[in-house]
């Protein structure tokens, strides 16, 4: 996992420990790149599928919001953490195997309100959803 200098080392702690949440272990996300501006992960289709054999939608926005959130929480620094607010997506074409990859990017980085939107790519590189998600940033 690439990780920012300077990073707080508590976050960096449960992100190791955690894997990045019981969920998205659960799931199979891999972080391949944390930051506030840009993060990076992927997680297998297989497993998060949904009755008709398409990756869950709800797997695409799990995938977002836990890119966003770690994004947020880089962004807020030590002795503050981020609490999410406000998700949607915009599915746009469905993967049923493989590997998709999420590209978190900041839209805005404030003192109190972060926003984050995630690409969701197939193997391809096709768009398979956008997934947008403000969070605020509270103290400690």
């Amino acid at each position: 996992m690439l990780l920012p200098e300077g990073l707080d080392p508590e976050l960096v702690a449960r992100l190791v420990e955690s894997g990045g949440g019981e969920l998205a272990v659960k799931m199979g996300i891999e972080f391949l790149e944390i930051g506030a501006e840009r993060s990076v992960a992927r997680m297998p289709v297989e497993g998060n599928r949904q009755v008709v054999g398409l990756l869950h939608g709800g797997a695409h926005v799990v995938l977002g919001e836990s890119l966003g959130s770690v994004s947020s929480a880089v962004h807020a620094g030590p002795g503050r953490y981020a609490v999410g607010i406000e998700i949607n997506a915009t599915h746009s074409r469905a993967a049923t195997s493989g590997v998709v990859t999420a590209t978190c990017e900041a839209l805005v980085l404030g003192r109190t309100l972060c926003t984050h939107q995630t690409v969701i790519r197939d193997e391809q590189g096709h768009r398979l959803s956008t997934v947008r998600m403000t969070n605020l940033l509270r103290d400690s």
